[in-house]
């Protein structure tokens, strides 16, 4: 089964310096039937102007991804860390035992970005953070794994998590299509970045969400050049 969950119909943000869409319940955005897709508890679609962002705040036992879309994020936490995770890149930060951070986009270009807030398998884990700079070609075949907590798919630039749990990336051209088998207990949300796609028999177009359950391979097809996340839980 696939339900559509549509850009115009999710939480709404806004500020100067911050326009967000929440594919769950955030902040002051409460929806009872919206608490998540089993251990995946956040998307949140993220216009951060130029030069703004996050201040230094704090976060336990839980894992987020960022995967920036266009522009770029400066990152610096109270571990020492700091890094630019530029468009079509990601960072992980296992907030674990607890973590501060604050995030900036670059001061000449708005950022966008896919926030994810994933349940860790466990409580008290040290804290992290690392990021992967990815290569962005068009798929031909696959998604391409960027994130995972699944020892048979830890390899140089994959990302680690603390959850059984995968986050795929796509490009598409328009017309052609690829195969995805679904390995998640719950299933697959997908997150449309850009342009307009046909998964297996419901479209969805830019911002747009979807739920996949009881579906054991997913096709996806650009009806437009596109750009997706799909998250495996």
């Amino acid at each position: 089964m696939i339900r559509v969950y549509p850009k115009d119909a999710l939480g709404v943000f806004e500020s100067d310096g911050l326009d967000s869409r929440y594919h769950f319940s955030f902040g002051k955005y409460h929806a009872s039937h919206r608490m998540g897709f089993g251990p995946l508890r956040v998307i949140n679609d993220d216009l951060i102007r130029a030069g703004r962002g996050f201040d230094l705040h704090p976060h336990r036992d839980m894992e987020i991804i960022t995967y920036v879309r266009t522009g770029a994020v400066h990152h610096r936490d109270s571990l020492g860390n700091q890094g630019r995770t530029g468009a079509g890149d990601v960072q992980v930060m296992s907030a674990g035992t607890g973590i501060a951070h604050a995030e900036y986009a670059d001061p000449n270009e708005d950022t966008t970005l896919f926030q994810i807030w994933i349940k860790p398998d466990a409580k008290g884990l040290p804290p992290r953070w690392e990021q992967a700079v990815l290569p962005r070609a068009p798929r031909e075949s696959d998604l391409q794994i960027l994130v995972s907590g699944r020892k048979a798919d830890q390899r140089p630039g994959v990302l680690r998590i603390h959850q059984d749990a995968a986050i795929y990336g796509g490009a598409l051209l328009q017309g052609r299509a690829l195969i995805h088998d679904v390995r998640g207990p719950t299933g697959v949300y997908v997150v449309v970045s850009s342009g307009e796609i046909a998964l297996n028999a419901a479209d969805l177009k830019a911002g747009d969400g979807a739920e996949v359950t009881g579906e054991p391979k997913l096709t996806i097809r650009g009806l437009t050049d596109a750009e997706l996340l799909a998250i495996e839980v």
